[in-house]
């Protein structure tokens, strides 16, 4: 019933497979960004003198994250406009 409203609204089923990609895409992120942030701050409450090591690679792993949930999003942007 759901799959019927939302094909109805959006027209096609590659556009509400898209926005459900896109949907998933950026809740993995945010999921994988705060498990990151986590397990940094435990890392350095366990080894404070490592604190800027662990501060520069969970940046690192957030940018990377963060950069193929873009492009997730992108892909899923051209398979609803193409």
């Amino acid at each position: 019933m759901l799959l019927s409203i939302l094909l109805e609204a959006t027209g096609s089923i590659s556009v509400t497979g898209a926005a459900i990609g896109a949907g998933l895409a950026a809740i993995g992120a945010g999921m994988g960004i705060g498990k990151i942030g986590g397990s940094a701050m435990e890392g350095i409450a366990r080894q404070p003198e490592a604190a800027g090591r662990i501060q520069t690679a969970m940046l690192i792993i957030a940018a990377l994250i963060e950069a193929v949930a873009l492009f997730a999003a992108v892909i899923c942007l051209l398979v609803a406009l193409a």
